[in-house]
């Protein structure tokens, strides 16, 4: 019998957004004009899908990974992201209503930050 190394309210904790320091804050979630242009509108994004992208964008570097509810990320760094794309923050509630629109938009934020995914028990995954 194999005993699990973490209980299912760790494994759920270890996969959602931890609490951000001011730092972490600052250096992941202050989006250059690059990262803006890349959810700009003018890809026929509407601006809850800029602000879930831009979230998205942010949190891969900062965490490795980006939880599936994108909608609980810590409200400072939504706040910071909707500012800088002139949104308001309540407008996350309403992104990734359907499950694929969060999977491909993190597929292309993936591409964009030029992240490649090593196969499973690969040289490249130690």
């Amino acid at each position: 019998m194999s005993e699990k190394m973490f209980s299912e309210e760790q494994l759920e904790q270890l996969r959602s957004y931890p609490e951000i320091a001011s730092d972490e804050l600052i250096r992941y979630f202050t989006p250059a004009a690059a990262d803006v242009a890349f959810v700009d509108p003018g890809k026929g994004r509407g601006p809850v899908d800029q602000l879930g992208m831009l979230v998205q964008l942010c949190t891969l570097p900062w965490l490795g990974f980006v939880p599936d509810d994108v909608t609980a990320a810590p409200p400072a760094a939504v706040a910071r992201v909707a500012e800088r794309l002139g949104v308001t923050p309540a407008a996350l509630r309403l992104y990734g209503k359907r499950d694929q629109t969060r999977s491909d938009h993190l597929g292309q934020v993936a591409k964009y930050l030029e992240w490649q995914t090593a196969p499973a028990g690969s040289q490249a995954m130690k």
